[in-house]
């Protein structure tokens, strides 16, 4: 009898995970229609083409207005979806990402915005069709995500200049690159540093800085790398203090951007922590992902450790930090510009020529 009950019971269990494999998954698709430079008309007829229906059971809802991505991640993940895609730019990401956060719903992004700051840091493909096929695969992974001020965000938060360059590159008429750079370029010459005390499990510093940036991921978007080194899987932040900078440091600092190189910037210091206090002397702004906000004098700023899961791509880790040798070799020049700087001060018409020489390289990467 006891031997009758045991091949029950594993009858029981073999047809129970026999129907648990035959059970589709749910994936829902959260697309905003007005966010991002790509037309995502084309979206509906892709999944149909290129979805798993043998995996998949799934349905596409479209925003109505901001922050209702957010209300529509938490009502699915409250209704036990598998997957919630975020369809759209680095704010919808952020918005879909926020409602999903310690809960059994995993992220998938199809980005489709001008910077797409986490699906680059993660290697994820930027074309529609390529990223439906990684959902297809279903490898999901938990990672990082960052707080400040009670604001969620997946890449980077930050302040003073980094704050400054957010309303400046969300009031620009277009985007991409070369815009970012162009407002770096412009307004950090004119932009007055602020004194931050930094708290952490160290002690309190204090620091006269440009911008100090909190980083979950390694870049802002648009392969701008704020942290080149950064790791979503640490339970740590890293931190950049970005010092005052004169007119000569401006094409070095823009070009280390994105040439992975900026913490070898001697402007540049950086540390990691996983909770962070910054007080300053008036309220101003911060960004979360790129996202303006005006606050207080005191932002406080942590790192939940593995707390949002996410589609990946099964083919790459996340980004590396190993830069490319050309682009080094181009930023050898600006540093070999930098050991003649006297020179270069006898004749500041250059400067414009180096900008211009700087901007017009890049838009050829």
């Amino acid at each position: 009898m006891e031997f009758y009950y045991t091949i029950c019971e594993k009858t029981v269990l073999f047809l129970y995970f026999c129907s648990m494999n035959e059970t589709k998954k749910s994936v829902t698709f959260i697309v905003n229609p007005i966010s991002g430079t790509h037309s995502k008309k084309e979206l509906p007829e892709l999944i149909e083409q290129y979805l798993d229906k043998d995996v998949f059971d799934a349905r596409i809802v479209c925003t109505e207005y901001a922050g209702h991505a957010s209300e529509l991640a938490h009502q699915f993940a409250d209704e036990g979806i598998d997957i919630v895609v975020a369809v759209g730019g680095d704010g919808t990401v952020n918005e879909v990402a926020r409602s999903l956060v310690h809960t059994s719903t995993a992220l998938g992004i199809i980005p489709c915005g001008s910077g797409n700051g986490l699906a680059r840091h993660l290697c994820l493909p930027l074309d529609m069709k390529k990223a439906i096929c990684i959902i297809n695969q279903c490898k999901i992974e938990a990672f990082d995500y960052g707080i400040i001020n009670d604001l969620p965000f997946f890449c980077t938060c930050g302040m003073g200049f980094d704050a400054f360059i957010s309303l400046k590159f969300a009031e620009a008429g277009k985007r991409g690159p070369i815009t970012y750079v162009e407002n770096v370029l412009k307004e950090g010459l004119t932009y007055k540093p602020e004194t931050y005390e930094v708290v952490d499990d160290t002690g309190t510093q204090r620091h006269k800085a440009f911008l100090i940036a909190c980083a979950n991921a390694s870049q802002y978007g648009n392969n701008a790398y704020i942290a080149p080194g950064a790791s979503m899987k640490d339970g740590q932040m890293d931190v950049i203090i970005m010092e005052p900078f004169d007119v000569l440091d401006a094409p070095q600092i823009a070009a280390d951007l994105f040439m992975k190189t900026l913490t070898n910037n001697s402007k540049i210091k950086t540390f990691r922590t996983n909770k962070l206090h910054i007080h300053r002397k008036e309220p101003g702004a911060i960004h979360y992902d790129g996202d303006p906000i005006m606050t207080s004098k005191d932002i406080d700023v942590s790192i939940e450790h593995l707390g949002l899961r996410i589609v990946t791509n099964p083919e790459a880790t996340e980004d590396s930090a190993q830069p490319n040798p050309v682009l080094n070799a181009f930023s050898d020049l600006f540093n070999n510009i930098n050991n003649v700087r006297e020179d270069i001060e006898k004749r500041g018409h250059r400067i414009q020529v180096i900008n211009k020489l700087m901007l017009r390289r890049l838009s050829k990467l």
